[in-house]
């Protein structure tokens, strides 16, 4: 699943290489940190540095032997060194989840910054594409059924609000996992000092965390994946509006459908949402992971290693697929085929029955009880809409209307301009300027 839906970008950050090259820059700025603070030969630390590489292969097939993945890494390396002066202060005073939960972070914090990308840019999609529609009207809905109208434009800032909240929760998920440990075995720096872990964490751009067992602390993981999992879940919400939208009774708006693109193997007339079904699939994915990660939270004592083989598919997936989603939701949102003409006459499918609350307010304003109002419009509302009837021509018969209501007054209760002209408010209340 993983290697159909990676981008090539995303996908290297993962990779074996890429792990283990991750080690072997915390390995290197250790011994460069250490060698400074006078506890490694800085000759040593050098040839560390200089020599000091590794195949993937090799790692893999000293790791059959071993058991044991980052003994096979600091063996390829040391073989690679070639030197046992040199190589004997390889992993001076680490131990193995030092430098795998420090580099861990590295791969994190590579990953967090496509995905940000991935968050702007289908900020800047929707934004453009709700200044396009700003004033287009549509129905507004609710509980699926036709309620008072609305603009397309505001629909698509309102996803464009949601992603500026996403866009914020994770820059700070982000950069609680910019943090790395090299605190030893249970914590304690029972072989370094907090004086070195700060300075390796800062030649490689992340914090030390304050305190630590073994591991970096599981919940910082899960609220990362939770984080991911909102994220697509907005997707998701984004991809399930537009596949109603494009159901044949509806069709405002549709996915781009090209000239050789086929829908069904059966009925040739098929235009199928296939995309935003796709990313409706694979956010359940995401939010399935973040059950796992807070289930990662929980570890025995001062460390076990439950987490650690579930992290090796949740975080690479998750980044991935958040990845992927943003990617295919940008795309899906700037070639969205949508139906001006559609919406407004599904606006004014009903005859006019959308208006009922504003007839109801305007005859409440001219004299009559809100109860009174209530009834009356209720009742030729059901009528019109059991006897499909035209609401607004049946309302212009009603003398207890008509006697409070001018002609006019009639016309302005049924116009939908009136009930959107705070559409310029709401832009300026989430855009600003750019309104």
């Amino acid at each position: 699943m993983i290697a159909r839906y990676t981008r090539p970008e995303m996908g290297q950050i993962w990779s074996d290489d890429n792990k283990y090259r991750s080690w072997l820059t915390v390995e290197i700025a250790a011994s460069q940190a250490l060698a400074r603070a006078g506890m490694v030969p800085q000759q040593a630390a050098d040839t560390i540095r200089d020599r000091g590489s590794f195949t993937v292969a090799r790692i893999n097939e000293i790791e059959a032997e071993v058991r044991h993945d980052v003994i096979a890494f600091t063996t390829s390396v040391s073989e690679s060194i070639n030197d046992p002066d040199a190589s004997r202060w390889l992993h001076f005073g680490l131990t193995s989840t030092d430098v795998v939960d420090t580099a861990q972070a590295l791969q994190l914090k590579a990953a967090s910054s496509i995905i940000r990308a991935g968050i702007v840019t289908l900020s800047e999609t929707l934004r453009r594409r709700a200044l396009e529609f700003q004033h287009t009207p549509s129905i507004g809905r609710t509980h699926g059924v036709h309620a008072e109208p609305t603009t397309f434009g505001l629909k698509l800032l309102l996803w464009y609000a949601e992603m500026q909240r996403n866009l914020v929760r994770f820059d700070a998920a982000a950069e609680d996992l910019r943090v790395g440990k090299l605190s030893g075995a249970v914590g304690t720096f029972g072989h370094l000092k907090p004086e070195h872990e700060e300075v390796i964490c800062a030649a490689l751009g992340l914090r030390p965390v304050p305190v630590a067992t073994q591991v970096v602390q599981r919940d910082r993981h899960a609220a990362y994946i939770a984080t991911l999992a909102v994220l697509c879940s907005t997707l998701d919400k984004i991809a399930t509006e537009i596949r109603h939208l494009q159901r044949t009774e509806v069709r405002e708006a549709e996915e781009f459908f090209s000239e050789k693109q086929k829908g069904s193997s059966a009925m040739p007339h098929k235009r199928n949402p296939i995309t935003s079904e796709q990313i409706s699939g694979l956010a359940r994915v995401v939010r399935a992971n973040a059950q796992v990660a807070f289930e990662d939270v929980a570890l025995w004592h001062e460390r076990d290693i439950s987490h650690s083989s579930a992290e090796r598919v949740i975080l690479p997936d998750s980044t991935i697929l958040a990845d992927y989603l943003l990617a295919k939701t940008s795309n899906l949102i700037d070639k969205l085929l949508v139906y001006p003409a559609r919406m407004l006459r599904n606006l004014e499918s009903t005859g006019g029955l959308v208006f009922s609350g504003q007839l109801l307010l305007d005859l409440a304003a001219a004299g009559m009880s809100r109860e009174d109002a209530y009834r009356l419009v209720q009742a030729h509302a059901m009528r019109a809409w059991k006897e499909d009837l035209v609401f607004r021509d049946e309302i212009a018969k009603v003398p207890e209307i008509t006697s409070r209501l001018s002609p006019e007054q009639l016309d302005r209760a049924f116009d939908y301009r009136r009930q959107l002209r705070n559409v310029n408010a709401i832009f300026h209340r989430v855009l600003g300027q750019q309104a």
